[in-house]
């Protein structure tokens, strides 16, 4: 009797944790808004449609605008869209461009004669759009921005200022800015007749740019030397800054989407590519990071930094897909995407993912006056989930199927 017992009551308490045990994994599961079963390519991006249910709210924009990093975001959402067939995707996707752009075509927060070169890259996605909806508003928006390259002020070897406030400064930034759309658009509406123009840009970062003792290139270049930032013999800035890079870097495997194979200019910006990809590689930390500044990992105050690192992800994996770069850099790939998922980044108990080590900004000249040194880069503000990390993030999973 007392045996039996002893049994029942041993039988009461392990129904009794295990009823415990299952309250509490449901009550743990119940905050999970962002399956964990997801790839991070989704996760990251239901992430962002959680925090910003209206996609022009990325960057915590208060009201409709149109700008680069909404662009970067809404290039991953449209990839995502296109691998996952989704609709949320697409819809967020589209949201953006009909919060900016008016019933006739018109872009009101974008401002022509500021001639920014950053403002084109914003209608990447819309060469999408217009081809799926054939709605004549993304048409006359698209045709707009490329009106701006009819006048935007130029070098006097022909390369576009980054900007009209920065007079004869051309900056890696701007490749990716500028001329993934200045391609798409000419392969798509002009017959490829502007593809000698393209590489042309490429042509003068790498002449004057370029540092041949690291194979890096440096962030800017100021033709007319006047700049204090600008070395008075190069016009050229005085660090390598890791995001810069990563923009130069994903400029190059993206027009390569849009060149012909039997372009005369085609294996020249492959050329580019690989060479500065075999120049990244011998920087890239044991971690699989880069550093802010990429060539400084030791000195202090320098740290891994989470948008340029996967810039260099993306960039490495879809050369190696695309077959322009070899096959070790789909490894590298990722080795980069492992290190910011063990060391960068954070996952909430809700789901939510979040990048951490993400410079906010940076830039040269302006005001307050940025100067290029190893101090400015290291002690600009970081940002948590910052849209120039985001969307790269985004784009390098897809890449890797992670």
């Amino acid at each position: 009797m007392q045996n039996n017992l002893k049994f029942l009551l041993k039988i009461g308490f392990s129904l009794l944790l295990l009823s415990f045990m299952s309250c509490k994994s449901v009550k743990e599961n119940s905050k999970t808004e962002i399956p964990l079963h997801l790839k991070w390519s989704e996760r990251m991006a239901l992430t962002l449609m959680k925090k910003y249910p209206e996609a022009y709210q990325l960057d915590d924009a208060k009201e409709p605008k149109w700008d680069y990093v909404h662009g970067l975001v809404m290039t991953g959402f449209e990839e995502l869209y296109k691998k996952t067939n989704k609709q949320e995707y697409y819809n967020y996707l589209k949201s953006y461009s009909d919060a900016t752009i008016d019933a006739n075509g018109n872009i009101p927060s974008y401002k022509f004669e500021n001639y920014n070169i950053d403002m084109l890259i914003a209608g990447n996605h819309l060469f999408y759009l217009y081809q799926k909806t054939n709605d004549k508003r993304y048409l006359t928006a698209l045709q707009k921005l490329r009106s701006q390259l009819e006048t935007h002020p130029r070098t006097s070897e022909g390369g576009f200022w980054h900007k009209k406030i920065y007079p004869f400064q051309m900056w890696l930034d701007g490749l990716y800015m500028g001329e993934t759309f200045y391609a798409k658009y000419t392969s798509t509406f002009e017959n490829g007749k502007n593809f000698n123009d393209i590489a042309l840009q490429f042509e003068l970062i790498q002449k004057h740019l370029l540092d041949k003792k690291t194979g890096l290139l440096y962030h800017g270049w100021d033709e007319s030397k006047k700049m204090d930032w600008a070395n008075k013999e190069t016009g050229t800035s005085p660090n390598f800054w890791s995001r810069s890079l990563g923009w130069y870097a994903m400029a190059l495997v993206d027009v390569l989407d849009e060149f012909p194979k039997n372009h005369p200019k085609r294996q020249e910006l492959i050329g580019y590519l690989n060479n500065l990809c075999d120049s990244l590689a011998k920087y890239q930390d044991s971690t699989g990071l880069w550093y802010q500044v990429t060539d400084q990992g030791n000195r202090g105050g320098n740290y891994l930094e989470a948008s340029g690192s996967s810039m260099f992800a993306y960039t490495f994996a879809k050369g190696a897909n695309k077959g322009y770069l070899p096959k070790k850099y789909k490894n590298l790939a990722n080795k980069a995407f492992d290190g910011l998922v063990n060391n960068l980044v954070k996952v909430s108990p809700e789901g939510y993912v979040t990048i951490t080590q993400v410079c906010a900004v940076a830039g040269l000249g302006g005001n307050p006056y940025r100067d290029g040194s190893f101090e400015y880069y290291v002690n600009e503000r970081k940002k948590d989930n910052d849209p120039k990390a985001t969307g790269p993030f985004i784009l390098a999973a897809l890449e890797l199927n992670r």
